[in-house]
């Protein structure tokens, strides 16, 4: 029953995200609507990224950890930091609250918010991806 799990997909959507924020600083020096392009770009690839990086974790904590489906996907977070595999639960809970914001509404204060958030969010995404091997192995 154990799936061999990769984080391929993974690897790559934080490479994206990461050209993301580098197209934003580009655009920034250049004009203000390719500016808003390149922003909103660099948010679809934080959800995507979000929603990979919450699918891994809810399927280690599921096959390593043997956590039953109810308590890995609602509980994911908090079991997430308790075993180490996340460091800094209230920043992964602001990132989920961030990822839920933008799939309802479209607000240019929210996208700003959002954005905002993005250079932390690549930063803690980076670092779960370095754990991640370590509760597989």
């Amino acid at each position: 029953m154990n799936s061999e799990i990769t984080f391929e997909a993974l690897h790559l959507a934080v490479n994206a995200l990461e050209e993301g924020l580098g197209d934003y600083q580009y655009a920034k020096e250049t004009q203000s609507r390719l500016l808003l392009i390149a922003r909103d770009g660099a948010i679809q690839r934080f959800e995507v990224t979000m929603d990979l990086a919450r699918q891994v974790v809810v399927r280690v904590l599921k096959e390593v950890y043997r956590l039953d489906e109810a308590s890995a996907k609602r509980g994911w977070i908090r079991e997430a930091a308790k075993l180490g595999i996340l460091v800094d639960a209230e920043s992964w809970f602001g990132f989920l609250s961030a990822r839920d914001r933008t799939s309802h509404t479209y607000d240019s204060k929210i996208a700003a918010e959002v954005f905002g958030q993005i250079p932390i969010f690549l930063v803690h995404v980076r670092d779960l991806l370095k754990r991640l091997p370590s509760h597989v192995a």
